[in-house]
């Protein structure tokens, strides 16, 4: 039985109560773009139309109205069972070093619902210098980017991923398009730390002797993307950090080609905190939420 997104289920709910987009982006903290996404994709699970339009807006269909009224009550349920598991016993402090880009266009987008569900646990945030660091003794659990290799360590996989280039509309704009792969040397290509994601995708889309090395370089991928959106020059991303930017539109993807990478996002931890209960419930939430987002390879 395949569950649809908790969130597209928010925002249909919210939908049907307020009768507008709009209204449902204010309460959801979302844009209304972000909104009308969730609600499409929401019908292409389902198979079925959840909206029809009427004049210059749109209302449930009655089946729509039908599956937000079931929708509701499934939501009140889990809503309940929150409030009865709140107090589990589920303490303490508990630290997680996480790589910048996970953390904060990911992670630091979900965690007050974490927050809500353990709200004895004491949490902590840290970024490491290197995407698969795992040295810090401070750090109770890693979410790494890797290869899996970490000897002596409990390591699980999250999410594989695979990069593709991406730029803001106005960048796009500005250079006339992009109608083959070679275009992109027309911008500035933004690297995180090397040169290796671009020149693997410039190799697979068979560009003939790419310059790679003139572009600009980022020790964070925070920073190549805030660039990107500024139209400085186009970036390698993926699904997981520019879900986001994509859906809002600050960022487009210009082809269909995508290079899998050779890293993925692990969670790290040493052996003996297997039975720590706040890494078991860490660990639990953080599987549902990226399941529930469906972070898939391109």
């Amino acid at each position: 039985m395949r569950i649809p997104s908790t969130q597209a289920l928010r925002a249909l709910d919210s939908f049907a109560r307020h009768g507008s987009v709009w209204r449902a982006a204010d309460e959801l903290h979302l844009t209304r773009s972000a909104v009308s996404h969730q609600l499409r994709l929401l019908e292409r699970d389902l198979g079925f139309d959840l909206l029809e339009r009427i004049g210059k807006g749109v209302a449930l269909t009655p089946r729509g109205q039908r599956y937000a009224s079931d929708v509701r009550k499934a939501l009140t349920v889990l809503g309940d069972a929150v409030t009865r598991d709140a107090g589990t016993g589920v303490g303490g402090s508990f630290a997680v070093s996480c790589t910048p880009g996970f953390a904060s266009l990911f992670l630091c987008t979900h965690i007050g619902e974490f927050r809500q569900m353990y709200p004895d646990v004491a949490l902590r945030i840290l970024t490491p210098r290197r995407l698969d660091d795992v040295s810090n003794a401070e750090a109770d659990a890693f979410i790494a980017f890797g290869v899996g290799n970490w000897p002596n360590r409990m390591a699980e996989l999250l999410c594989e991923i695979s990069f593709t280039p991406l730029c803001s509309p106005t960048l796009l704009n500005k250079v006339g398009g992009f109608s083959k792969p070679a275009d992109v040397l027309r911008a500035n290509l933004l690297h995180l730390d090397d040169t290796e994601d671009w020149a693997r995708w410039l190799a697979l889309s068979k560009v003939e002797n790419p310059d790679t090395e003139g572009g600009i370089f980022f020790s964070d991928m925070n920073l190549v993307f805030s660039a990107a959106i500024a139209g400085q020059g186009i970036a390698m991303g993926d699904e997981l950090t520019s879900r986001r930017a994509l859906s809002e539109g600050r960022l487009v993807r210009p082809f269909d080609i995508a290079i899998k990478s050779p890293r993925s996002y692990f969670l790290v931890s040493e052996h003996a905190k297997a039975s720590h209960p706040v890494l078991d419930a860490f660990a639990g939430w953080l599987r549902s939420k990226l399941s529930e987002n469906r972070i898939q390879p391109y």
